[in-house]
């Protein structure tokens, strides 16, 4: 038992990473902390996807002979186009940071939104 739960220890991962992520985006009012939590919880979607590609035994999806078994290739696909787009994400979340800290002075959600409902009244 204990055996099988150690051999699975990618998905352990994944739902450490999630959980961390995860919390590092609700605990925190720093806006470039919870840009690093979502690229956390990003790097856990990308393991749990690379390991549903994995195939113990497997080699690559090229034809060969004595060849039965095949990883299956689209996960790691998707997984390469998500990268790209969480780079690009991340860049415009942090555009988006640097003019809002040029804007309020502050990372700090209270202080935006206390700035804001100011301005407001």
């Amino acid at each position: 038992m204990l055996r099988e739960i150690a051999g699975l220890y990618n998905y352990w991962m994944v739902i450490v990473l999630c959980m961390i992520g995860l919390y590092t985006v609700i605990a925190n009012a720093n806006l470039i902390k919870k840009i690093i939590g979502l690229n956390i919880f990003q790097a856990s979607v990308f393991l749990l996807y690379i390991s549903f590609g994995k195939i113990t035994g497997g080699s690559a999806p090229i034809a060969a002979a004595g060849v039965s078994l095949y990883s299956n290739p689209i996960p790691h696909v998707l997984i390469l186009t998500a990268i790209v787009v969480g780079v690009a994400t991340t860049a415009v979340a942090l555009a988006l940071v640097v003019r809002i800290h040029g804007a309020y002075g502050s990372l700090e959600e209270d202080e935006i939104t206390a700035q804001d409902n100011e301005d407001q009244r």
